[in-house]
């Protein structure tokens, strides 16, 4: 029995693993509360799967969240026929998953080329930052966030290790921990604390990017495909929808960029210091002088693989899920890669978060079929009807700052579509909700790495521990943008 419990959920702290087992426990209580039972256990499981999302780095939610959504199942709360059906509605989405972030991580090396070129070449810090900013907040709009992340996280990691290297003495091809600090060399030692500042304030810069393009299109962020599958919208429709919001939130997230690091500010404006550029300098232009025709060309072919990506989802050629599969055999056809588990490491990243995007699924079923959000929709509606945007553009923020925002928007915009099919709303004013709702979920949430799945990777990655990026200062240093952002975004809703 104690191998059991030592085995359950793994190396999670056992107060996790406690409350788990609470929650297990109490859950089949509380549907036996006479009257009321199934709503109260709908509202104790929704409470549960936000706490398994907000401890997403004690443990992975599918494990925990797949657990109570099973004995929800059992319980009476939804049915598996339900379950599929909502997976079902969503089943663009779950493509989109499946095939455009695979497609994105056959790109990685014209990325990382894009990225690493743009660090050595561009000297003023400012300036720097704002295009860190602004490219990943171009490329987060329509590539997948976590990819764009992916990439920046590598190109730190592999600066880093090769100033961590050589300030330990050692050349390019030698062994070496960069993670132990005690062979860097007393000279060097003041060196690196500079350089991990300037890469800490880089790295959140190119976060918070994404999160400034991801609000802006479709394909911007899983739930922005979602709403605008409910609304009915295509790539175009669904810009120029939410464009009174993204560009001005995007245009004063840029200057916030510029004055946090001119005035230095919230932990932002170290520069980086002359010696660490020329060891980084040298070691790009050893690399460069290696790199062969063939990849070369591979480096080309990825370049006409994205232009056609853009173009497809900007003329919505396809579902933008087949768009990805599109992606996929392009690049692999033209650059040699045709090994099974070369392919198949591409879809690593993607399918632990499609698996839990099916549990939200099923926990959106359970709310549908115990009623749980109509309630409070209600009370919404029932409020004037210029101030209901900005109310549910709070609601959701709220509640993504803590959540996912898959889960918080697939909640609301399902109730809001209810309304409208009901005929309590017009369709426009049902527009401009579905806006509220987008921006809602992706703007606030950027004041937690909870609330912003790149900000939850890069917590959560190699670079982090390299370079002093706790939990605490990334909040610290996302305060500026999250006032910002949710000041902006908010004032923007309430105009619409």
């Amino acid at each position: 029995m104690s191998s059991l419990y030592k085995n359950f959920l793994g190396h999670s702290p056992a107060w996790y693993k406690l409350a788990i087992i609470a929650f297990l426990v109490v859950n089949p209580l509380l549907v036996m509360i006479p009257d009321v039972g199934y709503t109260v256990a709908g509202w104790a499981l929704i409470l549960e799967f936000i706490f398994t999302l907000a401890m997403a780095l004690k443990c992975y939610p599918l494990q925990p969240g797949g657990l109570l959504v099973i004995e929800a199942v059992v319980l009476g709360l939804t049915s598996p026929e339900n379950v599929y059906e909502e997976a079902l509605m969503n089943f663009e989405v779950i493509l989109l998953l499946m095939f455009m972030v695979a497609g994105i991580y056959f790109m990685k090396g014209l990325l990382l080329f894009i990225f690493s070129k743009i660090f050595l070449k561009v000297r003023s810090k400012i300036a720097l930052s704002l295009i860190f900013c602004l490219l990943a907040a171009f490329l987060s709009a329509f590539l997948d966030a976590l990819t764009v992340t992916a990439v920046i996280i590598a190109v730190a990691v592999g600066f880093y290790t090769v100033y961590h290297k050589v300030a330990s003495g050692k050349h390019y091809h030698h062994e070496h921990d960069h993670q132990a600090d005690e062979q860097i060399h007393e000279h060097h030692r003041e060196d690196l604390d500079n350089f991990r500042a300037f890469m800490r304030s880089l790295l959140m810069h190119a976060a918070v990017g994404t999160a400034l393009g991801g609000v802006a299109t479709i394909v911007g962020e899983p739930q922005n495909l979602l709403i605008g599958g409910v609304v009915g919208w295509h790539f175009a429709d669904f810009f120029m929808a939410v464009a009174p919001v993204s560009m001005p939130v995007l245009v004063l997230g840029l200057l916030t960029t510029v004055l946090v690091e001119k005035f230095k500010l919230f932990g932002y404006g170290a520069t980086l210091p002359q010696s660490v550029y020329n060891i980084l300098k040298e070691y790009d232009d050893h690399e460069t002088a290696k790199r062969t025709a063939s990849e070369k060309v591979q480096l080309l072919v990825c370049a006409c693989a994205a232009l056609i990506l853009i173009v497809a989802l900007a003329f919505h050629l396809a579902p933008v899920g087949l768009v990805g599969l599109l992606i996929i055999v392009l690049q692999t056809a033209f650059n040699g890669i045709t090994d099974e588990h070369q392919i198949g490491a591409a879809f690593k990243e993607a399918l632990p978060f499609t698996s839990l995007l099916v549990v939200f699924f099923a926990v959106v079923a359970v709310i549908h079929d115990q009623h749980l959000f109509h309630p409070i929709v209600h009370w919404v509606f029932m409020q004037a009807a210029d101030v209901q945007p900005l109310i549910m553009f709070f609601a959701n923020g709220l509640l993504s700052a803590i959540s996912d925002n898959v889960f918080v928007a697939t909640v609301y915009i399902t109730e809001v579509k209810a309304a409208l099919d009901a005929g309590d709303i017009s369709r426009e004013h049902f527009e401009i909700l579905a806006v509220a709702v987008n921006t809602g979920t992706n703007l606030p949430s950027v004041a937690t790495p909870n609330g912003q799945a790149a900000f939850l990777f890069l917590l959560t990655s190699a670079i982090a521990p390299l370079v002093r990026l706790s939990y605490g200062k990334m909040v610290w240093m996302a305060l500026p943008y999250t006032i910002v952002l949710t000041g902006v975004g908010a004032f923007c809703v309430a105009q619409l």
